[in-house]
């Protein structure tokens, strides 16, 4: 028997489900409730919005609304991140049918809790309408304290590019995913929840990153927009990145293709890419490239890529 579905209940009181006992912080003036939230920060803002969409981003075939959830807060929360911004609160616009279970919501609201404990953001309020197929947009703020923001423009020939986070394992998950199988689970994870690097942002900032971005797209594609940015040529060197045998795994069963694709070329793992003067990359970072001088361009090992794709784009 079916469950009990939005369209049994009234928005508002849908609207009181999920904000109901939210936590709260010193910076938040006024939480949900109101037309809009009020807080308080040390220094400039900085702000991202990232959307989802159902058979875009995910199923629901292959992600429980807890993981939808989670990865709703991750993905977004993750440009915080880049920026080193201290992430402080955001707000969700959820666009959902009136066929869609309570209980679907329910579950969604948990991992976005969960999600946003984890990272240090406070869910502020945002916005529920109907619509066919659900919609996940995100906006997210953070606090620089004061500091600089680190963006994608400031690389410079010399320095070496660092990653901290994992790479491949989401496309990986997806490759498995699209063709009917659940395994190997690591990777399969990895796809439903991402985990960004939280706290490293700042941590690249404080030793001096001069450009980091989020890995959504794939490290050829979001590497070309900080050489595009700061007008350098960056080089990847392959045998500084781990391919994790759960990587080689999939590659092998859908046909003997190189693990490497999905670590140059995948996206959805949100790992933070950062470029720094040699000496100044921090503990917990793997340096996996050069920066040098010339039009700007990636290359790995010191070749142009021939692959057929750099990475994910929506058109």
């Amino acid at each position: 028997m079916a469950g009990r579905t939005v369209g049994d209940t009234s928005e508002f009181d849908l609207i009181d489900s999920i904000t109901a006992g939210l936590p709260t912080g010193p910076a938040v003036r006024v939480g949900p409730g109101d037309d809009c939230a009020v807080f308080g920060v040390d220094g400039d803002v900085a702000v991202s919005t990232d959307t989802m969409v159902e058979n875009v981003h995910f199923r629901r075939s292959w992600s429980a609304a807890h993981d939808v959830g989670r990865k709703a807060v991750a993905a977004a929360v993750a440009d915080l991140e880049a920026m080193a911004a201290r992430p402080v609160g955001v707000v969700l616009a959820l666009t959902i049918p009136a066929e869609l279970e309570t209980a679907w919501v329910a579950e969604f609201n948990a991992g976005v809790r969960e999600e946003c404990a984890l990272s240090g953001a406070l869910l502020l309020g945002g916005d529920i309408t109907r619509g066919r197929d659900i919609t996940i947009t995100a906006t997210v703020f953070g606090d620089l304290q004061g500091r600089p923001p680190v963006t994608r423009s400031g690389a410079r020939p010399g320095d070496v590019v660092a990653m901290c986070g994992r790479l491949g394992w989401a496309a990986a998950g997806l490759t498995v995913l699209n063709r009917g199988f659940r395994s190997p689970r690591a990777v399969v994870v990895a796809h439903r929840v991402p985990e960004p690097p939280y706290g490293q942002g700042l941590v690249a900032q404080r030793a001096g990153a001069s450009a980091m971005i989020d890995c959504s797209d794939g490290l050829l594609a979001d590497l070309g927009h900080i050489a595009e940015a700061s007008g350098v040529a960056i080089d990847v060197d392959t045998a500084q990145l781990d391919v994790a045998e759960p990587q080689s795994v999939v590659a092998a069963a859908v046909g003997g293709g190189d693990p490497l694709t999905f670590i140059l070329t995948g996206g959805d793992d949100h790992a933070l890419l950062a470029t720094f003067a040699p000496g100044d990359v921090p503990d917990g970072w793997r340096v996996i490239g050069t920066v040098g001088a010339g039009d700007p361009a990636v290359t790995v090992d010191g070749a142009a890529w021939e692959g057929a794709s750099t990475g994910w784009q929506h058109f």
